[in-house]
């Protein structure tokens, strides 16, 4: 049984003429006849009666008319609602990222996408990098939000924000007064850095490219600790920029620029290549794209990348 058979029945009790049903369906009288055994076959009972020179419907089939009838209009809602949802996203889009990229550079972005499209529901998952990439590959996420570059060529990246690294310090500090230092100067001090990630592995390459061992005070996995402690002149911190913006306002950090070094962190919108993006994806990566912030200190400016 398919949904042609039950619109040629429907074509015939309508017109009570398999003649006239075939000419409005485009098909041979013939043809029309077989489809209508065939199906009274499958339903094992007798649908039409054509007997007495007209066709009128049977028990039976006034029953299958109803359920005919319906069948076709539930079809035709269904095709209905997904089209409209290709045209329009719903569902739910899933991003994993880091808390500082949460914090600081998502929001403006989750904010745009629930102004346009307000019955897609957004889910984040907070993680770590090994961890986001996991999720990406087990398509546990829609997209993952993490640092360039990243060397799987199952992945596909669109950078979506850049800015830097820079010191920071706590108010009161030795070095606050400066807008830039070297490298040497900030070693001198005991360092906040993170335990894992992109930033650290740029830390420990910098370090070590300018021969120096850096004084490590405390090793945290949250950017916001960090801040935290740093702000508590425990030790002397690097962090994105685009992390520290309401602090600076705040009076609570000071921002230093390295003067011989500069670390740039590009963030890219991660997804997997092999991945079918739906309607709601893909609306959610052009409003990521159009809103990137490439800061302009640091796009004109020489790199040195992890």
């Amino acid at each position: 049984m398919d949904f042609d058979q039950l619109e040629i029945f429907l074509e015939v009790a309508r017109l009570s003429s398999f003649s006239r049903a075939a000419e409005k369906r485009f098909r041979t009288q013939p043809a029309v006849s077989s489809q209508i055994r065939a199906l009274e076959e499958e339903v094992g009972a007798r649908l039409l009666d054509r007997s007495g020179g007209r066709v009128s419907l049977t028990a039976s089939g006034k029953l299958f008319f109803k359920y005919a009838e319906e069948t076709l209009d539930r079809r035709k809602t269904i095709l209905t609602e997904i089209a409209e949802t290709e045209r329009v996203p719903r569902g739910e889009i899933v991003v994993g990222a880091n808390e500082g990229t949460c914090l600081h550079i998502l929001p403006e972005v989750f904010a745009q996408f629930k102004r346009d499209y307000p019955n897609v529901a957004v889910s984040i998952r907070r993680s770590d990098y090994a961890r986001i990439l996991e999720s990406i590959l087990e398509n546990v996420v829609d997209f993952g939000v993490v640092s360039l570059p990243v060397n799987d060529n199952r992945l596909e990246a669109q950078m979506i924000h850049r800015d830097e690294l820079v010191v920071i310090t706590a108010p009161g500090h030795a070095l606050a007064a400066k807008s830039s230092v070297t490298l040497a100067e900030v070693s001198a001090y005991p360092l906040v850095v993170p335990k894992l990630g992109h930033t650290r592995d740029a830390l420990d390459a910098l370090f070590y490219d300018h021969h120096l061992k850096p004084n490590l005070a405390m090793e945290l996995d949250s950017s916001e600790l960090l801040k935290r402690f740093v702000a508590a002149d425990v030790g002397v911190g690097f962090i994105a920029r685009s992390n520290i913006e309401e602090d600076i306002r705040a009076k609570a950090l000071v921002a230093i620029t390295l003067a011989d070094a500069q670390i740039r962190r590009d963030l890219a919108l991660v997804f997997r290549k092999d991945k079918s993006l739906s309607r709601a994806a893909k609306a959610f990566m052009d409003i990521a794209v159009k809103q990137r912030n490439f800061s302009t200190s640091v796009a004109g400016a020489g790199k040195r990348s992890k």
